[in-house]
């Protein structure tokens, strides 16, 4: 951690700390009472400290203008109730107010450096830290033997007997304690308590509203976003809802006809995870078979950033609503939570020698679960997996060519009710297992890809691989 002087508004601070273990920008209240530098958004996010406790900012202010030295660099803080002294800096500047400032250090040189717009300015790294200056006076109380030898009465006897005899004989007398004894006793009940580290504590989540219903008795909110030239939507439902993308090459008569019997079949079409319907567990049915001996693993949960936090508690609350998950406390099985970038769709950007390059957006995170342990010890299944060439094979010939992204599919196959608590999953709302087949399991493309979903004549014409589809 290192601190440096800077500026917001009017008002100067002397030792603003830069911590890059921060993943956030924090402000204190009072900080921001008298600064008001601009409106306090409320926000659902909880920060976990350094001791693994939990804290709750009262907001997060946008766009706030940062000045250090001459270069001025807009960063967003979470404001929080933080104890005033002297040893307390009021403004921490975590991650993403260094990599707005493009922060370098270099322990080599012993310099820390900012940037913005070519402009560079140096801080020795050695001067910085000098935080704190001055360490709080520590004292111990040397009295505790004497005042136990004196009460109890010990005196060279088994600490055990004399416990029991005494606890017997004053059981209904009341202990008279000496005044010095009383003070001690006092001055030790006014110390603050100090709450315990390393205990894992849960975050309560809202209370849901109740099941959601399929899109087609209450349709979701669509979130446009941009598409290729060749694409266009067109809409299923009244007043843009239930939207579905097609080619906007087709005729007036083409696309009249392919929205009619998309309406037709709209039923089958998934806008949110409460339209899957799943199959039967009579026809398809995961199950976990584990290896002779193995032993089973309880793994702790991970840390997460705020901002991840939220994307978790978002994910955890979609999945309980419709059933997929359920909370669970005496498994065997514990796995953590692993949330990674999500990227779909490719643009083109230029590369450092001024080359045009396709390269996927991340526009998401997917959570997932580290199932590394459970697989090492899951007896495998090899089904076999179609090849690429062979799925073009069966497509050679054909006018049309459809191609499907599965909604969710891993979530249509059930769980044996027995292997549902291998699947435990534990984040910092709780402890979860799922009913419904999840990502990650090693056998899970061999039981999706062997799912008999269609017959043979269907099969003749649907050619189903994983997760996507392709139709002919």
């Amino acid at each position: 951690m290192f601190t440096i002087p800077c500026m917001i508004g009017n008002t100067r601070f002397e030792k603003a700390m830069i911590d890059l273990g921060a993943s956030i920008n924090v402000m204190s209240y009072s900080i921001y009472a008298s600064l008001k530098p601009g409106p306090l958004n409320k926000t659902g996010v909880v920060i976990q400290l350094a001791d693994r406790s939990n804290a709750y900012p009262k907001g997060v202010v946008e766009d706030v203008l940062v000045q250090v030295n001459d270069l001025v660099f807009p960063a967003d803080f979470y404001v929080l109730d933080m104890e005033n002294g002297d040893q307390t800096a009021p403004i921490l500047l975590g991650r993403p107010f260094l990599k707005t400032s493009k922060t370098k250090i270099d322990v080599h040189s012993g310099t820390l450096t900012m940037e913005f717009d070519g402009e560079i300015i140096k801080f020795n790294i050695y001067d910085a830290m000098k935080y704190p200056g001055d360490d709080n006076p520590v004292y111990s109380i040397d009295v505790i033997d004497s005042l136990a030898q004196e009460v109890f009465e010990l005196d060279g006897k088994d600490g055990l007997e004399v416990a029991i005899s005494k606890h017997l004989e004053t059981e209904n007398e009341e202990l008279v304690l000496s005044t010095d004894l009383q003070e001690i006793v006092a001055a030790l009940n006014n110390f603050p308590k100090l709450q315990q580290s390393g205990n894992v504590s849960y975050i309560a989540l809202p209370v849901s509203n109740g099941r959601p219903l399929p899109s087609v008795l209450q349709a979701p909110i669509p979130d446009l976003k941009p598409l290729p030239s060749h694409l266009k939507y067109v809409f299923l439902g009244d007043r843009g809802t239930l939207p579905v993308i097609i080619s906007n090459k087709l005729s007036a008569l083409q696309e009249e006809k392919l929205v009619q019997i998309l309406k037709e079949h709209q039923t089958a079409i998934g806008w949110t995870i409460a339209d899957i319907k799943g199959i039967s567990p009579t026809t398809c049915m995961h199950r976990i078979l584990l290896e002779e001996g193995a032993k089973p693993s309880r793994q702790p949960q991970r840390r997460l950033n705020p901002p991840i936090m939220d994307v978790v508690k978002k994910e955890i609350l979609k999945l309980l609503e419709v059933g997929v998950i359920y909370p669970i406390s005496d498994s065997n099985w514990v796995s953590p939570v692993q949330v990674v970038p999500k990227k779909t769709g490719i643009t083109v950007v230029k590369n450092q020698n001024d080359e045009l390059v396709p390269t996927r957006i991340q526009n998401g995170w997917r959570v997932c679960i580290d199932y590394r342990k459970l697989n090492a010890v899951t007896r495998k299944d090899h089904f076999p997996l179609p090849f690429i060439d062979q799925m073009l094979e069966r497509l050679a010939g054909h006018s049309y060519y459809c191609f499907l992204d599965g909604y969710s599919g891993y979530f249509q196959i059930a769980i044996a009710p027995e292997d549902q608590e291998k699947t435990t999953f534990t984040c910092p709302f709780g402890t979860f297992a799922y009913r419904r087949m999840p990502f990650g399991l090693c056998n899970a493309p061999a039981t999706f890809q062997s799912s008999s979903l269609f017959d043979d004549e269907e099969r003749g014409k649907t050619k189903i691989n994983k997760m996507d589809t392709s139709i002919k």
